[in-house]
């Protein structure tokens, strides 16, 4: 993952995504984990965990339409996705598309 420019790559091919200013930088192991909260789809990939919260890989998440989150990451300016608390949000075929290629494999960000 690339933060300044909000993208995802994998098998050669790059998505944007939505990322925030405390996404974490570095290297990690992803990890599908369940989850029961409504807009996830069950399940995210997670890759930090700590004392006050998870950072993982989900399916975009939509509920405030304030915030515009489906404009945002078909924008073509990075800067206008920047939006989440850390996590790194995904359109669900992308999100498909890393859950059959990549659900166990290491994730490395960068700035």
């Amino acid at each position: 993952v690339s933060l300044g420019a909000a993208l995802i790559c994998f098998n050669a091919v790059c998505y944007p995504v939505l990322v925030g200013e405390n996404t974490p930088v570095g290297e990690y192991k992803l990890e599908q984990r369940s989850t029961s909260h409504p807009g996830y789809g069950g399940d995210v990939l997670l890759f930090k965990e700590s004392n006050t919260g998870v950072f993982a890989i989900h399916r975009i998440i939509n509920f405030n339409q304030a915030q515009k989150r489906l404009q945002r990451i078909a924008s073509p300016a990075p800067r206008d996705r920047t939006i989440t608390d850390g996590c790194i949000n995904v359109m669900p075929d992308v999100y498909q598309m890393l859950l059959d290629c990549c659900s166990s494999d290491e994730l490395i960000i960068k700035e």
